[in-house]
């Protein structure tokens, strides 16, 4: 890893992205803003840390969303109304700041 990379992280990551926002901007508006307020709950809520989990989340809802504004799908056709739980869903298999946490914790706690 480069000194640069390590200020601001993985350039490739950055350019994936951006290219999945491009993909969000691209979508009808109702999906373009269901998309950017799951990412605020997402962000807010969920503590997801991992790129690849990040990836394959935001890019799964993509996928998702481009098939069902394709199909001529309201949002929560998709979602379902509880669109928090379904978020949640998309994240309980991923590690989170708090998992990060608690091992810490434990750790800790055993070298003493």
């Amino acid at each position: 890893m480069s000194f640069i990379e390590k200020i601001i992280g993985s350039l490739d990551e950055k350019r994936e992205w951006k290219a999945m926002e491009r993909r969000a901007k691209a979508l009808p508006s109702e999906y373009h803003h269901a998309y950017k307020a799951i990412q605020k709950y997402m962000w807010t809520a969920s503590g997801v840390t991992e790129w690849k989990d990040i990836k394959h989340i935001f890019g799964g809802l993509l996928d998702l969303f481009e098939e069902g504004a394709a199909e001529g799908k309201k949002v929560t056709d998709l979602t379902g109304d509880d669109v928090a739980a379904f978020c949640d869903e998309l994240v309980k298999d991923s590690k989170t700041w708090m998992d990060k946490y608690r091992t810490k914790l434990n750790e800790t706690i055993w070298k003493k």
